[in-house]
């Protein structure tokens, strides 16, 4: 078993190399350097997104979206960070250069895994400290890289457009079927490229597990990794149920072991549905 997780881990590494995929951006090494300072400094941060003007629209654009609710709308990166806070702005911004990098033009399965994504990584966010005590910034990104593998494999494999379409009206987990028709999953490619972009060893690891599901019961994973991918996967199915969809296979196949988990029960889980769904509502 160790055996094949290597060879997988050196497919995956093999692929992101093959894709030439940017790096970690500039911008966004300079922002977590600042972020980690004892008291980061808002000019220094403004400054830095500001430059880049079309990250800038961007991210205004998400700062005044709905979801946030502000009463006032942002003008400009540092009216952006007095309302929202620097762990805000940065999660923002992290999300759309992931983004920027892995995008495809004329890609409708991208379009949606994007608006998916994105919602799903506020959700966890929102779930972190209520239903497992973690922080709010490392749930966030987790969530958001956990399924970055996607774009790759789409970016990879000409097929694999229509095949995730097809899998998407199935009841096999995505993981599951990318395994038997390509021999790696998106969770394995995603890790990598979390890797290259620097993220922490806890992050990156339950990314490339977030999808094996039996690990969640055994004391194999340490606590935290195993809290994310079980919170993960309670937003995703937060997110469907506030979409009015139907929770997918991978739900079925670890919903209650993420339960489980989490310490929790489907009562809480309920309660977090409404708080979420207030927010995502508005």
């Amino acid at each position: 078993m160790e055996q094949e997780v290597t060879i997988r881990e050196n497919d995956a590494e093999q692929i992101v190399r093959d894709l030439d995929i940017p790096p970690c951006p500039e911008i966004l090494t300079k922002l977590l350097g600042e972020m980690r300072k004892d008291e980061p400094d808002y000019r220094t941060v403004s400054n830095m997104v500001s430059e880049d003007v079309s990250l800038a629209a961007a991210m205004l654009k998400t700062v005044n979206s709905a979801f946030f609710a502000l009463r006032n709308k942002a003008t400009s990166v540092r009216q952006a960070l007095a309302l929202l806070g620097l762990r805000n702005v940065k999660e923002i911004v992290t999300g759309l250069l992931l983004r920027n990098s892995l995008m495809k033009a004329d890609s409708k399965v991208l379009e949606r895994f994007w608006e998916t994504s994105s919602d799903t990584a506020q959700a966890a966010s929102l779930l972190a400290n209520p239903l497992a005590g973690l922080d709010r910034e490392d749930v966030y990104t987790f969530a958001l890289f956990r399924d970055c593998g996607i774009p790759l494999m789409v970016l990879r494999f000409p097929e694999y457009e229509d095949f995730y379409s097809a899998v998407a009206s199935e009841a096999q987990p995505l993981a599951e079927a990318e395994s038997a028709k390509f021999g790696i999953d998106h969770a394995r490619v995603g890790a990598e490229l979390a890797r290259t972009w620097h993220l922490p060893d806890e992050t990156c690891n339950a990314i490339a597990m977030s999808h094996d599901y039996s690990k969640l019961a055994g004391d194999e994973m340490p606590v935290k990794e195993r809290k994310m991918i079980a919170l993960a996967l309670v937003a995703e199915y937060i997110y469907a149920r506030c979409n009015s969809d139907e929770p997918g296979p991978d739900w079925t196949a670890g919903g209650n072991a993420a339960i489980v988990a989490l310490g929790t029960g489907e009562d809480a889980i309920e309660e977090q549905l409404q708080m979420v769904e207030g927010i995502l509502a508005l």
